[in-house]
């Protein structure tokens, strides 16, 4: 009977616990303040768990991250490096990322806000518009998120490039593809959007600040689906002020919830969303946590596995 604490500082756990006895119904499942005996748990199931508390847990066997990125784990400084610390792979996942994708970069080249603000006062008011051949759209960050949406966006006639730290092999037809710092600038330089899907990492974060946004196109849109720290805020809110950025569709904040008197949610250049662009079945969390514990205790590394050097 595996023994699995479900662990956060920022998120009621709560609802995942129907999906765990689902998949093994004897689970010893612990939540809350009072965790019970610390050595008897052999999983944590974590979103911004509250640090040091996993070093204090004796018998861990798996760090199991609620979501694609680990960074809100690795985050805590008193980590035991030598845990095995897996991500969750959905392909639903993708799904829902490169729905939300899509829907964001056609809401501003479609001129969208302007529409609604027409209808808001019932005046017919028609927009310029052009095809989306003539819009370029860039994705930084080529892993399976990255991909599916820069295959979702050429399938609709986008004009799409994407960026990686290294080269990417079998990219999606009509997808062009940049590497490394040296393409960086030649990749921004075609972006009429840019989407940030990359990982959290020490080298991406701030990765989205003043220098980058000056070299993107004039009147450029942001769209931030990564992580709230890949985004320099102070930097984006001036690059708006300066016309560099006319638009900034934002899904992930550094602090969340996004506080009520945060600038962003007055700014009508900025369009907020709660960290919704996509989400994990909790029967994929359950079923994902209990089999890559089931691969450790026969000694097997799963698939999911993160390389903690690399940070994904």
């Amino acid at each position: 009977m595996p023994c699995v604490a479900l662990l956060s500082d920022v998120l009621d756990m709560h609802y995942l616990a129907p999906a765990f006895r689902e998949h093994c119904p004897d689970i010893d499942l612990r939540l809350g303040k009072d965790l019970g005996p610390l050595d008897q748990i052999d999983a944590a199931v974590c979103w911004y768990p509250p640090h040091g508390l996993l070093a204090q847990l004796p018998q861990l066997q798996l760090v199991q991250s609620l979501a694609a990125g680990v960074d809100h784990i690795t985050a805590d400084p008193q980590l035991p490096r030598a845990l095995p610390l897996c991500r969750i792979v959905d392909p639903e996942m993708a799904t829902g990322m490169k729905a939300y994708v899509c829907w964001a970069v056609i809401h501003q080249q479609r001129q969208m806000p302007a529409y609604l603000a027409s209808a808001a006062v019932g005046a017919w008011r028609e927009q310029t518009m052009s095809p989306p051949g003539r819009h370029r759209v860039g994705i930084a960050g080529l892993g399976t998120l990255g991909l599916a949406c820069a295959e979702a966006l050429a399938a609709i006639g986008y004009s799409v490039r994407g960026w990686s730290r290294s080269a990417k092999a079998d990219l999606p037809p009509g997808v062009a593809g940049f590497h490394g710092d040296a393409q960086l600038g030649e990749f921004l330089s075609g972006c009429d959007t840019l989407v940030c899907l990359l990982p959290l990492t020490p080298q991406t974060q701030g990765f989205l600040n003043a220098e980058l946004f000056a070299r993107l196109p004039r009147g450029a849109h942001l769209i931030n689906v990564g992580r709230g720290a890949h985004l320099v805020e102070a930097d984006l809110l001036r690059a708006l002020d300066r016309g560099e950025l006319s638009a900034a569709t934002l899904d992930a904040f550094t602090q969340e919830p996004l506080p009520p008197e945060h600038p962003f949610w007055a700014d009508p250049r900025i369009l907020v969303t709660p960290h919704i662009a996509t989400r994990t079945d909790v029967s994929v969390i359950a079923q994902q946590t209990l089999n890559n514990l089931a691969l450790l205790q026969r000694g097997e590394r799963p698939g999911t596995a993160v390389d903690l050097d690399r940070g994904y």
